[in-house]
């Protein structure tokens, strides 16, 4: 087994030392379902982590796909992020306001498009809080710069891909749904889905990998894994409902110094909608 990765996540204590550092740009990665009813943006206006900067999951991603904030393209990314002020040689540092949750995506999209400088804050924006360390209400201008996208094709899967590794089993399908959808017994929070997962996955819900929005020590991930059958020297795909709690279990693996990883973009928003796609019910 590798040695685990903890440059994929900063501590508070690490952001809160290095936050005036010139290379250091922080960027809250803030999204949520629509049931949830709240508005991300508006919430970075009210209050945020000193110095930065929003990033727009739903805005930066191909808004031409009828699938919700799939991953743009290079130069639509490069575009973005420069006018956001992140750049070649930055240690971008995502965080949420959920603990760990989205900025988990916005992580694996920096990675994506070939900038590994990058790490999740341990705990995001509560913990943050919870600490009493300062926050700011005002947006600040950002200078632009230059970003150089590299796209890691390695890193990503689309559904021919997906279909492909399940006939195969040359990839371990894992899924970070909750058990219940997994199984098909709840519905899913998308209409128009069919309920299930996809044969041959195996399923890790994301929270379990979780302690109140900071992701446990590398023995309890690897556990948790490995409880649910998870060959970690074998590679790993990761889906979830729309590829964002996927990127929980890749930042997980990155952790656990897995490096045969890879995500799922389109996951059950794309394979639950297509009947003529194969699909499983019950427990893993």
């Amino acid at each position: 087994m590798p040695l685990s990765d903890p440059s994929c996540l900063v501590s508070t204590e690490w952001l809160a030392k290095h936050l005036s550092a010139p290379d250091v740009k922080v960027v809250d990665g803030s999204w949520y379902l629509p049931d949830a009813k709240r508005d991300p943006k508006s919430e970075f206006r009210d209050e945020h982590i000193e110095g930065s900067v929003f990033f727009d999951i739903d805005e930066i991603c191909d808004t031409k796909s009828p699938l919700p904030h799939m991953a743009p393209s290079p130069e639509k990314f490069a575009a973005r992020v420069r006018k956001l002020g992140l750049g070649d040689g930055n240690r971008i540092i995502i965080y949420d306001t959920a603990g760990l949750f989205s900025a988990a995506r916005v992580w694996w999209l920096f990675r994506l498009m070939g900038h590994e400088d990058v790490a999740v804050l341990d705990g995001g924006l509560p913990k943050w809080k919870s600490e009493g360390r300062p926050l700011e209400d005002l947006p600040r201008a950002p200078r632009e710069r230059h970003f150089t996208p590299r796209r890691d094709t390695t890193l990503i899967r689309d559904v021919t891909e997906v279909a492909r590794a399940a006939k195969l089993e040359n990839e371990q399908i894992v899924d970070a749904r909750s058990p219940s959808r997994f199984a098909g017994d709840d519905p899913e929070p998308r209409e128009g889905l069919r309920a299930g997962h996809i044969p041959g996955a195996k399923n890790v819900f994301y929270s379990d990998l979780l302690d109140n929005g900071v992701m446990k020590e590398p023995e309890a991930l690897r556990a948790v894994f490995e409880a649910a059958n998870v060959d970690l020297a074998k590679p790993v795909l990761t889906t979830c409902g729309s590829g964002v709690t996927a990127a929980i279990l890749a930042l997980a693996l990155q952790r656990l110094g897995h490096r045969n990883w890879a995500l799922y973009d389109g996951s059950w928003t794309e394979w639950g909608a297509f009947d003529e796609l194969p699909i499983a019910t019950g427990a893993a």
